[in-house]
């Protein structure tokens, strides 16, 4: 059943351990045998790979005793959205020196019992800048998967709209969940919590926002990993650079390198005909995302209606189709 692409591509992402590729390969061999009339297999292998998930799910939940936060209720369903990554940082492009420091991060926290030996601790607070699309959230979705943690998202700006006057508290609610259930908390659009505009219209809520939230990370002596993101780092507060161990800048991929993004995504396809070159250019000021979504239209086109055969045009058609779903 499995093409010799296929099997090539099972057995690297399983000596990687890259969880999210070996489901996805595994997943494209379900939906062939479908396809051949070998539903009885196909649907044990989306079986199997949902039993794993699952059992993935099970093993966060009950590592270290109960973690009401994995699936926030009351107050925090409204702040939080959980979920458990597969994604890890082979699934990305990223420049040398951007995955070398990332790839610390994950050494870091994978060694804390040997670093506690020695009287040290693993950095835990980071700050992702850089245009929208460049990675930053995929960053956070891959430092949980590498560290087999679950993953909570704080989109600051929803909870500031929503919770006008009570912004302070609500967060307060969040650092003391990360006492609880150690975890990556991924607080996205931080610019909408720290950004000297807003603290220019608004010299009492605001201000007194961006004091709490300076004093919540001054205070947290959590395991948590902590990122924040930003789109806009000229906009945010000086204060809040200091409170970060570290922060890293992400960036457009170059064009040479778009190719590698499709390459990673379709690793199970024969590609030895596609025309890079009109790929490339297809696909020119795309974010990462962006071109991933594209890969997977692509591949579902290819399966479906194109005997699993992928070619350029079917690429460059389904680039142009994620370009059109893109807000402007």
């Amino acid at each position: 059943m499995a093409n010799q692409a296929q099997l090539l591509s099972l057995v690297r992402s399983f000596a990687e351990g890259d969880k999210a590729r070996f489901e996805t390969v595994a997943l494209q061999l379900a939906a062939e045998a479908a396809q051949r009339g070998n539903r009885k297999i196909a649907d044990q292998i989306r079986l199997l790979i949902q039993d794993a998930r699952d059992r993935a799910a099970g093993d966060i939940e009950t590592r270290g005793g109960p973690i009401p936060v994995v699936r926030p209720k009351g107050e925090l369903a409204g702040l939080v959205l959980a979920s458990f990554p597969l994604t890890r940082l082979n699934n990305m492009v990223l420049n040398d020196d951007t995955l070398r420091r990332l790839r610390r991060i994950v050494d870091e926290h994978r060694n804390r019992s040997k670093l506690a030996a020695h009287g040290l601790k693993p950095r835990r607070k980071f700050l992702l800048v850089g245009p929208p699309g460049t990675g930053k959230t995929l960053t956070a979705s891959a430092l949980a998967g590498e560290l087999s943690m679950p993953l909570f998202t704080i989109l600051l700006d929803g909870v500031i709209t929503k919770y006008m006057g009570e912004t302070s508290s609500k967060i307060r609610l969040v650092f003391d969940a990360m006492k609880v259930t150690r975890g990556v908390y991924f607080f996205d659009e931080v610019d909408a919590l720290a950004s000297r505009r807003l603290l220019g219209n608004d010299v009492g809520e605001a201000r007194r926002m961006l004091n709490s939230f300076l004093q919540m990370l001054d205070d947290d002596d959590s395991e948590a990993l902590i990122i924040a993101a930003t789109n806009h780092p000229e906009l945010l507060d000086p204060a809040l650079f200091r409170r970060f161990d570290s922060s890293i800048e992400y960036k457009l991929l170059p064009t040479e390198r778009i190719r590698e993004v499709f390459q990673k995504t379709l690793s199970v396809f024969d590609l030895s005909n596609v025309d890079w070159a009109e790929v490339q250019s297809s696909a020119l000021g795309m974010s990462q995302a962006e071109m991933i979504r594209a890969a997977d239209d692509a591949a579902r086109v290819a399966v479906l209606n194109n005997g699993a055969q992928l070619t350029t045009t079917v690429l460059v058609e389904a680039v142009r189709d994620s370009r059109g779903a893109t807000p402007p």
